[in-house]
């Protein structure tokens, strides 16, 4: 027995289709609302409540990124970032690990040392995280108590770190900062070795500069000089810092004429700090055997017994010392009497 014509039959399964359709988008968008975040693969074209609790999470570990629901390019370029920061394949792609990854970032990331640097670090946070903050801000010279909260006393921490290094100075901690104090904390732990060497010498009347950054003052040469060396060699790797060393010949960071004003100090040949114009006038004119000091309205150096004592140098550790020698032009060239 015939059912209808056909084209009847085509009409009511094209309609039946078209009905099913909206119910079938709607029970999907649904199920997308029910996702729990890390349950499923999150990638551009994604929507849904997990993506919603991956932008929300990510905002609150340093990454701003729109929470809308919508997995576009703006979320993809937040996640690469983020995965880049937590050492993840950068893919833009959320994967198990990855949403595991996050979750570990907002707790502070309990068991892993390397989280210092996936997430900003403020006032008001605490975790794991903050602990490695507070432990490296120890070892780099502020000392901090250790109890996982960012307090206070870190905040002060954080904004001397800041200070000394040449960070922007908010007192909070980005991953550029994170690896900033890394290299601080591992730069401080060789300390001993440094201290050994700062007074060493090594035969001849020239000054060698050795892997740490410092300068073996030569044996043939006079105490004076020996001792300039040995006070350059104490402030070698500390850091720039403009107008430091001119209130007080004991600073955390210091300038060009304020660094040279140091060691020359050290080896007696200098009563007060000076500024560059300062030494205009400095002993006599001319170079020097052993010291010769470089001076001009923006900038100063000197060279001690062949090696180059400069803020502008980039040694080994960014030491003031380097054995490159610069141009002269420009600059009004004085040295010690009888040096």
């Amino acid at each position: 027995m015939s059912t209808g014509c056909p084209h009847a039959r085509a009409r009511r399964a094209l309609v039946l289709v078209a009905l099913l359709i909206p119910c079938l988008v709607l029970a999907a968008s649904a199920g997308a609302r029910d996702v729990r975040f890390g349950q499923r693969t999150l990638r551009q074209g994604a929507r849904g409540h997990d993506v919603r609790v991956l932008q929300r999470h990510l905002s609150l570990v340093g990454f701003h990124a729109a929470v809308d629901g919508v997995y576009g390019p703006g979320t993809a370029r937040v996640v690469r970032r983020f995965q880049a920061a937590a050492r993840r394949p950068v893919t833009g792609v959320v994967t198990g690990p990855d949403a595991r990854a996050v979750e570990r970032a907002l707790r502070g990331g309990p068991g892993d040392r390397r989280s210092l640097g996936v997430r900003r670090l403020r006032s008001g946070l605490r975790g794991h995280d903050v602990r490695v903050l507070q432990d490296l801000l120890t070892r780099a010279g502020f000392r901090t108590p250790v109890d996982g909260m960012f307090g206070p006393t870190t905040r002060r921490g954080v904004r001397a770190f800041e200070r000394a290094h040449r960070r922007t100075v908010d007192g909070v901690v980005t991953s550029a900062d994170a690896r900033t104090l890394h290299a601080a904390a591992a730069h401080r732990r060789s300390a001993p070795t440094r201290d050994r060497l700062i007074g060493a010498s090594a035969p001849g009347s020239s000054a060698r500069l050795t892997s740490a950054g410092l300068a073996l003052a030569p044996a043939d040469a006079p105490q004076a000089v020996k001792d300039v060396i040995a006070a350059g060699n104490r402030i070698a790797l500390k850091p720039y810092r403009y107008g430091g060393g001119h209130a007080s010949f004991s600073d955390g960071g210091y300038d060009c004429s304020g660094s040279v004003s140091y060691a020359l100090h050290g080896g007696g040949l200098l009563a007060r700090p000076l500024p560059s114009s300062g030494f205009y006038g400095f002993g006599s004119a001319g170079g020097g055997r052993w010291i010769t000091v470089y001076a001009n309205g923006g900038h100063m150096y000197m060279v001690v017994a062949g090696l180059r004592f400069d803020t502008s140098s980039h040694g080994a550790g960014d030491s003031r010392w380097t054995d490159a020698q610069r141009s002269s032009a420009g600059y009004r060239v004085r040295h010690p009497d009888g040096l």
